[in-house]
């Protein structure tokens, strides 16, 4: 092989890496956002539950 072969070839490779860390990049961004997603459903959730018990309680010491 030539020179100008492996450094073609290097380069390929490069770019290739180069292109691959881009992908986790954003794949690890879009994992992270999810992952917001579900902390913050979690919280209205958790939030909706309280809220439902607390005028269920309230109702019950206020029936007649």
């Amino acid at each position: 092989m030539t020179d100008d072969q492996e450094r073609e070839q290097d380069q390929a490779r490069e770019q290739e890496r180069a292109q691959e860390r881009e992908r986790d990049q954003e794949r690890l961004a879009l994992e992270k956002q999810r992952e917001r997603y579900v902390w913050y459903y979690l919280a209205y959730f958790l939030f909706g539950i309280h809220l439902i018990a607390f005028v269920m309680i309230y109702a019950v010491k206020h029936a007649g």
